[in-house]
Order: C-alpha cells, then structure tokens, then sequence
C-alpha cells in the first residue's frame, strides 16, 4: 500500500544531458513554429492577393563600368 522510501543519486552528467534534450527540443519545436508561421503567412497573402513589397522602396541598380573611367596607355 505505501511505497518503500528510496534514495536515489542522479549523477550531473546525466542532468546536463537533460538539460541539454530539453533545450534543443524547445529551439526544433520554436524553429518548426516558426517555418509554418511564415508558410501560413505568405499562403494567406497569395489567397487574399496583398502584396507585402507594395509599399517598400526599391534601389535602382548602380552599374559601374571600368573600361570607361579607366585611361588605356597604348
């Protein structure tokens, strides 16, 4: 009916090794949340046709040319 009284010894490898599994599971669960979140994101912008670039500045592309600005002594 009652459980016998044990004394147990967890060694500190094995409590860094859980500590280890549990921190890398809520940063795959996170990253795994994450990815979806930005799946679900662009999916429910294709759908709804918003286009989240409408309102951002583009730069024009700079071309440099160095066959003009560079003297040719011949």
């Amino acid at each position: 009916m009652f459980l016998p009284i044990t004394a147990a010894y967890i060694d500190p490898s094995t409590t860094s090794i859980v500590i280890t599994s549990i921190s890398g599971i809520v940063i795959a669960v996170g990253a795994t949340a994450a990815i979806l979140w930005r799946k679900a994101k662009k999916k429910v912008a294709t759908t709804l046709h918003i286009d989240e670039n409408a309102h951002k500045e583009v730069e024009e592309d700079l071309v440099i040319n160095t066959e003009e600005s560079t003297p040719v002594n011949k």
